[in-house]
């Protein structure tokens, strides 16, 4: 217990070192280091058998706090390295020359290569040696005005070749939004410091050197390669590639939906699952071999030598598969409870979980922030905890016993093994995959019960064994083609997902509880606990304003606009946000899971302002996603959106409608604009006035001009007035008209722009307008979602800030 104690409090303090907004001063990191010798003498004496009482509890106590100071410094330290590793503010978005070797499996995608670079040099356009991060994130595109082609001839980039070629570098920066994916911490924890895109100017990329390093990740995308050349089936070659070499980018997103959907995404990436697998496959192997040798068993015991060998294999296998965090995680646990085995050592499940952890959060303490983390860990010591207290009380069957049972008992035993280990993991775990995705596979215990041992003891042995023999390749894509069509039916049943919104945190506390009470040895009465407990998270007591007011969120989404509106029982969502590529969007990468974290299942009204693909990109993923009541937009007759069957109604000056006390008026456009021949997009844009009860008013302007400004002011200057004001067209230089402004008169100016965008949003003129009339300016890029509600207003960056974010370091 005092051992397990003192991995908890290592834990804590990691933990309570990534919630720092900024990193301490130098000093506090030496202070923290004092832990080490406190730690120590103070565990020497609460051992100690001359105390008793209070004093070892004391001493017991500067224990813990020991083991937390060294926790935490020892996260300190390795942030402030990571944070010294940082692009100079003065070579932000310019162009460098970079020298260094591709340390990274390349990921490919319909736009380009993404790929990591080991920067061994760098120069400035004067030939000055520039001191930029150690390890940077490339885009190189296959066209654009600034980028040269991918497909020129001869240009192929593999893991491990040296290149000379020019970038334009920033500092980290993603979307941030509420309860969504932090892309500066995925950065921060892979230590890649900048990011950037190859360039053509002022001279072309050249290949210097090939073979140069990284023969892991040269032999993984030989096989990826080989993988693609086998399976024509781009979809089942995907998942081959991602159980093979750990290539998860190679999983096309719809796919990655239906095994989230079905509760099977753990299987379909080399997870803690495979690397056992491997792990014990490899003991038996090494330990059949093993015993044939008398002078090997001499020089070392068997079970010895299999454990040892298995752990080394199955860490072979993990740097094959791109040594992830799972993998890491899993590695460390079984090389602990092997180390502890060895040593004769009897230490108890949890006990063994903590060394472990502490192991994962001492070589990577952001591993706490992530959600496998706590998957992995709960899984084992949920199956751990619900373990029968008396032995005797389930049927057991000794495979190592004299007298085995036959086939037909042995495989009844297995069988009823699968099911109570598939059945704790997916009651007990599903509190705290609620808690983490908000969302739950109720068809997931039977996906799992077919999925588990057709990808554990077929797929993924054919998936590895295809590298020594290329047509079992063939074999397992036929196999995964045919799990995709069951697990497919099973997520189209009534009822599949159950998909809830973020609970407080009383609730999660709850639910965490209930997890462990579903699955613990007790009583049933004790057990039916659980219902009542993980009610709140399940069914979470929704979060919304009063009757006759409303909520703001314009969302994080880059260069676009995106804007919820949400009152007491309805959601209006204004823009979908803009297209990022091939398959992306903003409607799938934020607004839905956005609103589903809110707990809203339906948009009563979405408003698409006009064409433009920064405000209807995400629109046919939102519609795709989430049942939406009614349409409105400036859309031409056949556009595409139209034809979803969602009751459309083009948007017109004049036009009124109330949700919960809430007012929604259309100013602009006029009937009479869609007949203007050659009219652009932006000005036809739909242009949203709402008023809540107290009359404070909010205006969505879309990508309105000056001209339509004007005409709006001519109109009914008075009726603009308005407290919160979302900035048009994102801060053109053609919009925000001083006559504008001074008709709306808003106290909060809101800009949805991307960083750095290369239309130069917000332009320096209308920042200057806004300055001299003190009106205040929100820039997304800077504040990321913004949220309005009861007359206050928060950001998230500032909401909850920490180090490893833009500007906070």
């Amino acid at each position: 217990m005092s051992l397990l104690a003192l991995a908890l409090a290592w834990l804590l303090g990691t933990a309570w070192q990534l919630q720092q907004p900024r990193l301490w001063a130098p000093v506090v990191d030496a202070a923290l280091l004092l832990g080490a010798p406190l730690l120590w003498l103070s565990w020497r004496w609460a051992r100690s058998s001359r105390l008793v009482g209070r004093w070892r509890l004391l001493f017991m106590a500067l224990a813990l706090g020991g083991a937390a100071a060294l926790g935490a410094a020892n996260a300190g330290l390795q942030a402030r390295a990571r944070l010294a590793d940082a692009l100079p503010p003065a070579l932000e978005r310019q162009a460098v020359e970079l020298t260094g070797v591709v340390a990274e499996l390349p990921q490919d995608s319909a736009e380009g290569l993404r790929f990591v670079l080991a920067v061994e040099g760098a120069r400035t356009p004067d030939g000055a040696p520039a001191a930029v991060p150690s390890r940077v994130s490339l885009s190189w595109s296959r066209s654009g005005p600034d980028e040269p082609a991918l497909s020129s001839p001869g240009v192929e980039l593999r893991a491990g070749q040296r290149w000379r070629l020019w970038a334009r570098l920033q500092a980290p920066h993603a979307l941030l939004n509420p309860h969504g994916f932090d892309g500066e911490l995925w950065l921060f924890e892979r230590g890649l410091r900048a990011t950037g895109s190859v360039r053509g100017e002022p001279a072309q990329p050249r290949l210097l050197a090939e073979g140069q390093c990284c023969d892991v990740e040269r032999a993984r995308q030989s096989v990826r390669e080989a993988i693609a050349a086998q399976v024509s089936n781009p979809r089942a070659a995907g998942v081959l590639a991602a159980l093979a070499v750990g290539d998860q980018a190679a999983i096309e997103r719809a796919d990655w939906s239906l095994y989230r959907a079905s509760g099977t995404a753990h299987l379909m990436a080399i997870s803690g699952l495979h690397i056992t697998m491997f792990a014990w496959l490899a003991a038996q192997a090494v330990g059949a071999l093993w015993r044939r040798s008398a002078a090997l068993c001499l020089w070392l015991p068997t079970p010895w030598a299999a454990r040892a060998l298995g752990v080394l294999l199955a860490a072979a296998y993990a740097l094959l598969a791109g040594w992830g965090v799972p993998s890491q995680r899993t590695v460390w646990m079984l090389g602990c409870a092997a180390l502890l085995h060895l040593l004769g050592a009897r230490w108890p499940w949890p006990l063994v979980l903590g060394a472990a952890a502490v192991v994962v959060s001492a070589l990577d303490p952001w591993a706490l922030l992530q959600a496998g983390f706590w998957l992995s860990f709960a899984a084992v010591g949920l199956l751990m905890v619900s373990e029968p207290a008396q032995p005797a009380a389930v049927a057991r069957v000794d495979i190592d016993a004299d007298a085995p049972p036959g086939p037909a008992r042995r495989a009844l035993a297995l069988l009823r093994g699968a099911v109570r280990t598939q059945l704790v993991a997916t009651v007990g775990l599903a509190p705290l995959t609620l808690l983490l995705f908000q969302q739950f596979s109720v068809v997931g215990l039977l996906a799992n019960l077919v999925a588990i041992p057709l990808v554990t003891l077929a797929v993924t042995p054919l998936a590895l064994l295809g590298v020594l023999w290329a047509p079992l390749w063939s074999v397992a894509a036929v196999l995964l083609l045919a799990l995709n069509a069951v697990l497919a039916w099973l997520v189209g049943l009534p009822g599949a997902v159950w998909i809830t919104g973020v609970a407080p945190g009383w609730a999660q506390w709850a639910a965490l509880l209930a997890g462990v009470l579903a699955v613990a040895p007790l009583p049933w009465r004790l057990r039916l606990l659980a219902v009542p407990l993980l009610l709140p998270v399940a069914l979470p007591p929704p979060s919304r304003p009063a009757p006759g007011f409303f909520e703001v969120v314009a969302a994080d989404v880059g260069q676009g606009n995106a804007v919820l509106v949400r009152t007491h029982a309805s959601v209006l969502v204004y823009d979908s946000g803009p297209r990022y590529g091939p398959g992306r969007d903003a409607g799938e990468r934020v607004l839905v899971p956005l609103l589903q974290a809110l707990g809203e299942r339906q948009v009563d009204t979405l408003v698409i302002s006009h064409r433009d693909m920064d405000h209807a990109g995400g629109a046919a993923s939102l519609l795709r996603a989430l049942p939406v009541g009614e349409l409105r937009s400036s859309l031409e007759a056949g556009h595409a959106l139209l034809a979803v069957g969602v009751a459309h109604q083009r948007c017109e000056a004049g036009q009124r409608w109330e949700r919960d006390g809430v007012r929604f008026a259309v100013l602009h456009p006029r009937a009479s604009d869609y007949a203007v021949a050659n009219a652009r997009p932006n000005a036809l844009s739909c242009v949203l006035q709402v008023t809540d009860a107290a009359g404070r008013r909010l205006l969505l302007s879309g990508d309105i001009g000056a001209a339509q400004e004007a005409a709006l002011v001519a109109a009914d200057a008075a009726a603009l007035r308005s407290a919160l004001l979302l900035v048009p067209h994102h801060g053109s230089g053609g919009s925000s008209s001083p006559a504008f402004l001074d008709a709306v008169a808003p106290e909060v100016a809101i800009v949805q722009a991307g960083h750095h965008n290369r239309f130069g949003h917000p332009a320096p003129d209308v920042v200057q307008r806004l300055r001299d009339r003190g009106i205040e300016m929100v820039q997304t890029p800077d504040c990321g979602a913004w949220r309005w509600r009861d007359g206050q207003s928060s950001c998230e960056r500032l909401l909850r800030p920490r180090y490893w974010r833009h500007g906070l370091s």
